[in-house]
C-alpha cells in the first residue's frame, strides 16, 4: 500500500517504526522493479542528470525533464510514495514560481516534492505547503550547492556547521515538512539531528541511526562508472551482466545464429 506523506511523517524509529527504504528511479522499468522489491519511497531525483544524462552535476536538469521522468515513473503505478526533486532554479527565484513548478511535478504523477536548503528556503517551503503540496527537505551535502561548496564534500564537519544544520532541520520541521534527507555528514551529526527531530530523517552518507536510508538506483546495482561514493554499497554488478548479454547477442548476430527458427515467424502456406 502506497504511503502518504502523513504516514511517512509518523515513521520514527524511536517510536518503534521500521526504517524507511527509499531508492531513486527515473523511468517505468526502474519504478516497477523498485516497487516489486518493496521499497517505501521512490525518489525521482535530479541525480538523473548524473546517472541517466551523463552530466558531472545536477545543475543541468530542467523542470521539463523532471516532469518527463516523473510521468514515466508514475506510469508504473508503483506501490510506493513518489517524491520528485525540484531542480536547480525551479524554486530559487520566488515562492510563486516554486509553487507553480511543484504543481507541475504533482500533475506529472508525484505524491510530494523535495527541495534543498534550510532557513534560506523557509518562505518557499511555506508557500508550497500552503498550496497543499507535501514537502520533503534535504540538508547537508546538497548537490545543487556544489559550486558554493567547491565540490562534493562532506558537510557539518565543525561544531558550528553541525549546529547550523541542526537549526535548519528544526526550521524545516516547524514549517511542516514531513521528512528530511540528510546527506554527506559525519555519522554523529546524522544521529544527533535524528534525535532532535520528531519527523523522520532519511540518510545517505549520514550513518546508521537515521530513520531511513536512500541510495541511487544505478549506484546500488553497479550501473555507474567510476569509483562510487563512500556511502554506496553495490548489491549487484548489473552493468557487467548487461554488457555480457549484449556481447552474446552481438556474437550470435555476427555468427548467423540469431535469429533462429524460434525467433522467426512461420511462412503461411499460400506464400510457399
Amino acid at each position: 500500500m502506497r504511503l502518504s506523506a502523513p504516514a511517512i511523517r509518523a515513521r520514527k524509529r524511536r517510536r518503534g517504526a521500521e526504517p524507511l527504504v527509499m531508492v531513486t528511479a527515473y523511468d517505468e522499468p526502474g519504478a516497477r522493479l523498485a516497487s516489486a522489491a518493496g521499497v517505501d519511497i521512490i525518489l525521482v531525483g535530479d541525480s538523473l542528470a548524473n546517472v541517466v544524462l551523463g552530466h558531472a552535476d545536477t545543475l543541468h536538469v530542467t523542470i521539463e525533464a523532471m516532469c518527463h521522468h516523473v510521468a514515466a515513473v508514475a506510469a508504473a503505478s508503483p506501490d510506493a510514495h513518489v517524491v520528485a526533486d525540484l531542480p536547480w532554479l525551479s524554486y530559487h527565484t520566488g515562492a510563486h514560481e516554486a509553487v507553480a513548478n511543484a504543481g507541475r511535478l504533482i500533475r506529472a504523477g508525484a505524491d510530494s516534492v523535495k527541495l534543498e536548503g534550510g532557513r534560506v528556503r523557509r518562505e518557499v517551503v511555506r508557500a508550497i505547503l500552503d498550496a497543499e503540496i507535501p514537502v520533503m527537505g534535504h540538508l547537508g551535502l546538497t548537490p545543487q550547492s556544489v559550486m558554493a561548496f567547491g565540490g562534493f564534500r562532506v558537510q557539518a564537519k565543525t561544531r558550528e556547521a553541525a549546529e547550523q544544520l541542526s537549526l535548519d532541520a528544526k526550521v524545516l520541521q516547524d514549517e511542516g515538512v514531513y521528512a528530511i534527507v540528510v546527506e554527506g555528514v559525519p555519522s554523529l551529526v546524522g544521529t544527533r539531528v535524528t534525535e532532535d527531530l520528531d519527523i523522520p530523517t532519511i540518510g545517505i552518507g549520514a550513518g546508521p541511526d537515521t530513520d531511513g536510508q536512500v541510495l541511487v538506483f544505478h549506484d546500488l546495482l553497479g550501473l555507474t562508472h567510476g569509483r562510487p561514493a563512500k556511502f554506496v554499497r553495490r548489491y549487484a554488478d548489473a552493468g557487467s551482466l548487461i554488457t555480457e548479454a549484449i556481447a552474446r547477442y552481438a556474437a550470435d548476430v555476427r555468427a548467423g545464429a540469431f535469429p533462429g527458427p524460434d525467433e522467426a515467424y512461420e511462412t503461411p502456406e499460400e506464400l510457399r
